[in-house]
């Protein structure tokens, strides 16, 4: 019998999955703020979850899969202020290109993927049943916030206690909240602010807060209580552990039973994201990597650890993805169904059955890939096609992907070679092979930086 075990970040363990109805899934995933282009960040969230969706489906589950777009925030009436456009504008064109994006990677489409300016009026009727519940209140600022003292066991998603909280507060005198800690469910209007950023409530005209917007989103399409909620381990604190006040706070009983969060993607040592500026957005990696690649490369490392993004990582993925696009080449699969009762399938269902366990799962895939290339079985080089697929791999013809990999620029180890080659004929005064080596690499998007002493740095145009 199959039994998926996930990690489950509420309580702090892998857990046996039991769905709140038996052979359904209800999922909502946090999605994107539309106001800009989605980084590599982003991809991992669109990719982990894709998977996590696809592997649920492929074992039974009829799954409802929920990721919301959030279309109003500071970040985007700025973004639109500064450019002269309206705010529905600019967010339709990123809610594009972010659709575009994950088309590129190969994430299917939710179910859902509702845009929080659709669902306003949900938003006030869970604001005003927490009014009611005594949790909100209005300000003398005239914004909405929530009660953080009010609502038991806030802190229990991510370990805080509200001691360790206040310990670490910064006191803003002229703040209106009664507690530092609470936080806003509806944000008053700034007359400063253009009119597509304001609605008519109980408090006057304003706009929701971030949290308020998924509590209502994933209510409205999923109910009060649902089996999974996911996003990136940034949101565990303070956004999903607000979701659960809010939530909580207005129907008195549980909320989510399986929380997920998956790692952060990292450069030298610190986390990938816009604030710190050391951000490469999908559609720049996509113009040196093939989109399988990426994908790859995201899914080989568990979905709960940090990986490290660099040109090395991706050279190194996409190498390991042309081995197994090569042993499809060398022995065409047959069209039979999956064999579920073959000894690598059961390999690797027990790699993901054990909290989705990608790295392992494709351990399994390189081993058949080796298998199949030692005995040409067309039986084995099938399940290695169909156990990929599952995940979101090996679908492409071989010559296509091996050409179009070919396409995408050198390895990191053949550019290094090739540079060492160059500074040999320098120091020759073979300024021809050189200047030929160079334009080689520049033919690949190389570009080289020559610099004292004989070093030559280079990077991918």
């Amino acid at each position: 019998m199959n039994v998926q075990k996930i990690f489950n970040t509420l309580s702090r363990e892998k857990q046996v999955f039991i769905p709140i109805e038996p052979g359904k899934v209800r999922m909502y995933v946090c999605g994107m703020t539309v106001y800009d282009h989605c980084h590599i960040g982003h991809a991992r969230v669109m990719v982990v979850f894709d998977m996590v969706q696809r592997w649920l489906r492929a074992t039974g589950y009829d799954v409802t899969y929920v990721q919301n777009i959030t279309d109003i925030d500071d970040k985007i009436i700025a973004r639109a202020v500064e450019n002269g456009e309206s705010i529905s504008a600019l967010t339709t064109r990123y809610t594009h290109y972010m659709q575009e994006d994950a088309a590129a990677l190969g994430v299917q489409l939710p179910d859902h993927a509702p845009r929080a300016t659709d669902h306003i009026p949900h938003m006030i009727t869970l604001i005003e049943k927490l009014q009611k519940n005594g949790l909100a209140y209005q300000a003398s600022d005239g914004d909405v916030n929530f009660s953080v003292r009010n609502f038991p066991n806030y802190g229990k998603l991510s370990g805080k206690s509200l001691d360790d909280l206040r310990a670490g507060e910064r006191v803003d005198v002229q703040s209106a909240k009664r507690d530092p800690l609470d936080f806003v469910l509806w944000k008053s209007a700034k007359e400063s602010e253009p009119e597509d950023a304001k609605w008519a409530s109980p408090w006057g005209a304003g706009r929701p807060g971030w949290h308020i917007e998924c509590s209502a989103m994933a209510e409205d399409l999923l109910g009060e209580q649902f089996d999974i909620h996911g996003g990136g381990q940034d949101l565990q604190f303070p956004h999903h552990e607000n979701e659960i006040a809010q939530s909580e706070g207005a129907h008195q009983h549980q909320f989510v039973n399986y929380w997920m969060h998956n790692g952060f993607v990292r450069i030298d040592d610190e986390k990938m994201s816009k604030s710190l500026g050391n951000f490469f957005t999908i559609r720049e990696v996509l113009k040196i990597y093939d989109p399988e690649v990426i994908r790859f490369f995201i899914l080989r490392a568990q979905y709960r650890s940090q990986i490290n993004y660099s040109d090395i990582n991706l050279d190194d993925a996409k190498a390991a993805l042309k081995r197994l696009y090569s042993a499809l080449k060398a022995v065409p699969p047959d069209n039979l169904p999956l064999d579920l009762t073959e000894n690598f399938a059961k390999q690797f269902y027990a790699a993901m059955l054990d909290d989705f366990n990608t790295p392992l799962a494709m351990a399994t895939l390189f081993e058949l890939a080796t298998e199949v290339n030692k005995t040409k079985s067309v039986t084995l080089a099938r399940q290695l096609k169909l156990l990929a697929k599952i995940i979101g791999f090996l679908q492409r013809d071989p010559q296509e992907f091996l050409h179009a990999d070919q396409k995408n620029g050198m390895a990191e180890s053949e550019i290094v070679a090739k540079i060492a080659t160059r500074t040999e004929a320098k120091l020759a005064k073979d300024f021809a092979e050189s200047d030929r080596i160079r334009a080689e690499l520049l033919a690949n998007n190389i570009l080289l930086e020559d610099k004292p002493g004989g070093i030559t740095e280079w990077r991918r145009a």
